[in-house]
């Protein structure tokens, strides 16, 4: 796994918080940030 640095915009940036609060509120566990982001980009680039 690599550590990079990535500009996104306001509107993705938001978007991806709210699925991430999503997930957080369906879950009993922790939902990182970077898992929110990992899991969009594998479901897009397929």
């Amino acid at each position: 796994m690599a550590r990079i640095t990535i500009m996104l915009d306001d509107i993705l940036l938001k978007k991806l918080r709210e699925k991430q609060a999503k997930l957080i509120r369906e879950s009993t566990n922790s939902v990182s940030f970077s898992r929110v982001l990992n899991d969009t980009l594998r479901k897009c680039i397929k």
